[in-house]
């Protein structure tokens, strides 16, 4: 058999559309979640195609992931509490900047290998400027020593100036929250709408469920749930807040047969508490729609899908070190926004060269 054809069989062994690979792949928890399969299946291809015999199988790539995102990782400077240096004036004399930041982050879990009844968190994200390409970052809170200089190295990565608008969009987390404080002097933290509206997606279906056993008492809370909405839309924290209360109330007050009651006074609860942690976030997310800028979660949403794998996280078949992940992540996100080959480009010039080389032949013929 060729060895093109014995290639391809192998490639369809793995149980992975070639159509669909990249976005399989992409998911976030498929770069976990497959990471084994793809290592096994792309060392048995390398053992095919090219001389080596030995030494290709998959635990020798995963060992060279690591060691190359061990490696990214020993090239981080100090991390610091606050990055923000020289005063307005300074910044003032700066060039304008070409447009503002936006950096999506969110959060998944995946399972803990030591302990294997709990789970540990992922922070990924995506850095998008309006000149320049996007950058990815994924971290383990919990590992990584030094996640306020990852992130900050990416926004200098793109040209941030201490004089540049960045605005940082997420689920309103207290680590996430955490990591955002003091990078960058004009920045803001913004408490994405998406997040808003899945805990008023759930209490309306709390409360619809009320209207079961007392109709009235159901239509209440969906009318305040309703102001609710509109408030937080318009920005007004102050009525925003005030409404919470009295829905909450109301909440606390019901007496029905209602299976669920003590799961609705607790998510009442839990909504109240998110939005008062996370008051200074709230903006006027109608006017900014309208002035065509972002105000949800998708860019964060859609990272978490390039990853991390959800599906992975949701059917819990993988335990992960903390350590494994965090340094998967390193490679994962920099093989997704294609400063990997960059990368081993500066480590090793000769594969610079080569390709220029090569490029020079191919113009010459």
């Amino acid at each position: 058999m060729p060895e093109h054809e014995r290639s391809r069989d192998r490639v369809a062994a793995t149980n992975l559309d070639p159509r669909s690979y990249r976005s399989r792949t992409a998911l976030p928890g498929d770069a976990l979640g497959l990471a084994r399969a793809l290592r096994r299946a792309a060392a048995e291809l390398l053992a095919d195609i090219l001389p080596v015999r030995s030494g290709a199988n998959a635990t020798t790539l995963r060992e060279h992931v690591l060691r190359v995102a061990e490696r990214v990782d020993t090239e981080l400077a100090e991390e610091r509490p606050c990055f923000i240096e020289g005063c307005p004036a300074d910044w003032a004399e700066l060039p304008i900047p070409e447009g503002r930041i936006v950096v999506g982050l969110d959060g998944g879990y995946v399972r803990d290998w030591q302990d294997r009844k709990t789970n540990f968190e992922v922070i990924v994200g995506q850095s998008v400027p309006e000149d320049r390409d996007a950058r990815y970052v994924g971290l383990v809170h919990s590992y990584d020593c030094k996640p306020k200089r990852r992130l900050f190295d990416v926004l200098k990565s793109q040209g941030l100036q201490p004089n540049q608008d960045v605005t940082f969009l997420t689920d309103g987390g207290e680590e996430i929250r955490a990591l955002t404080e003091l990078l960058t002097p004009e920045s803001e933290h913004v408490l994405d709408w998406f997040h808003i509206t899945i805990r008023v997606t759930v209490l309306e279906q709390y409360a619809r469920g009320v209207a079961h056993h007392d109709v009235a008492a159901g239509q209440r809370l969906l009318d305040s749930l309703e102001s609710i909405k509109w408030l937080l839309w318009h920005g007004n924290q102050h009525r925003s807040r005030q409404e919470i209360g009295f829905f909450e109330a109301d909440v606390d007050g019901l007496e029905l047969d209602y299976p669920h009651l003590g799961k609705f006074m607790r998510a009442a609860h839990g909504f109240a508490v998110y939005i008062t942690s996370n008051t200074a976030s709230l903006i006027n997310y109608g006017e900014r729609y309208r002035a065509g800028e972002r105000i949800s979660s998708c860019l964060a949403e859609s990272t978490v899908n390039a990853v991390i794998s959800k599906r992975f996280a949701k059917r819990q078949q993988m335990q992960w070190t903390k350590r494994g992940a965090h340094l998967l992540l390193q490679a994962r996100t920099r093989a997704l926004d294609g400063t990997l080959r960059p990368l081993f480009e500066r480590w090793y010039p000769g594969l610079a060269n080569d390709n220029t080389a090569g490029a020079v032949q191919a113009v010459a013929a």
